[in-house]
């Protein structure tokens, strides 16, 4: 991964965890219910890892927001 993207995936993982902490949902519950892995939840919020579209789409419907609504900035 390149700078621009690294900062892109941070700013995507920054939001996702605001979000959910917003909903005061904590990382473990979450994970589970969007069926995904804590470990995998955790990389994604720390903008570590280039998550999958199927998984933004699980992790929007977790938080009941649009994926684009999750995306933008």
């Amino acid at each position: 991964m390149n700078t621009k993207q690294e900062k892109y995936f941070q700013k995507i993982g920054a939001k996702i965890k605001q979000l959910r902490e917003e909903k005061e949902i904590d990382q473990k519950s979450f994970a589970f219910d969007c069926e995904i892995g804590r470990t995998q939840l955790y990389m994604i919020e720390k903008g570590r890892t280039n998550p999958r579209l199927l998984t933004l789409i699980k992790i929007a419907d977790g938080l009941d927001i649009s994926i684009s609504e999750m995306l933008k900035e």
